[in-house]
């Protein structure tokens, strides 16, 4: 029997962060779950590519927009089940077992989200986060997204565009979206770079826009 899932990660110079992800998904592979690796490339020009072969990933290129390199990604996937992984994500010890468990239900899910590092800033933003997923189902793309082929099918996929891609699809599914029993950890560094405060607001902003009906390439152009 084929494994079932196929792992679509979008790219753009990810080389350190690939560094620190794809060690995950060796147990996915113990577990006989992962049928294929999916990289799916926006025009790197470090070592991602380099590496995306060497762990022995499909690779497919286009332009840099994340929903249109998910949506690559999952064209080229052959799984039954997809499972959406920033980057800059890793995935927890035991992730295997939590999604081979969560299969048989063929509901769509996700993780819970920390920060590559600890303090106040870290734990608001983060427990905005998954207060959001909880209480209005709208997970981000940094929180993972398991979901049933035939699912992400009827849904259209990810759209084409820039930014919100991953709140687009959540929208979709809505309710139907499972919180995984445990947390992945994503890369702090843009909250670093540009302030807690500032790239907190700054996402907020985009978001309720976005809700309230704003074109997606016109934010992205604005921010």
């Amino acid at each position: 029997m084929r494994a079932k899932l196929s792992v679509v990660i979008p790219t753009l110079n990810a080389e350190t962060a690939l560094a620190r992800s794809l060690p995950a998904l060796a147990e996915g592979l113990s577990a006989g779950l992962i049928r294929e690796l999916v990289i799916s490339d926006g025009g790197s020009d470090d070592a991602t590519l380099t590496i995306a072969g060497e762990a022995g990933a499909e690779i497919v290129t286009g332009a840099p927009s994340r929903g249109g390199q998910l949506r690559r990604g999952a064209e080229a996937a052959q799984g039954d089940w997809l499972l959406f992984l920033h980057a800059d994500t890793v995935l927890p010890t035991g992730w295997a077992d939590i999604v081979l468990a969560h299969l048989p239900t063929g509901r769509p899910g996700h993780f819970r989200l920390k920060f590559d590092t600890s303090g106040p800033a870290a734990a608001m933003v983060a427990g905005w986060a998954n207060l959001r997923s909880r209480l209005f189902h709208l997970p981000y793309g940094d929180q993972v997204l398991l979901i049933l082929r035939a699912d992400y099918d009827a849904t259209g996929g990810y759209p084409d565009q820039p930014l919100m891609e991953d709140v687009a699809i959540a929208r979709k599914l809505g309710r139907r979206l499972t919180i995984l029993p445990d947390t992945v950890t994503t890369s702090a560094d843009r909250y670093r770079r540009d302030g807690w405060l500032r790239r907190g607001a700054r996402n907020l902003s985009l978001l309720l826009r976005y809700l309230a009906g704003a074109d997606p390439e016109r934010l992205a152009r604005r921010y």
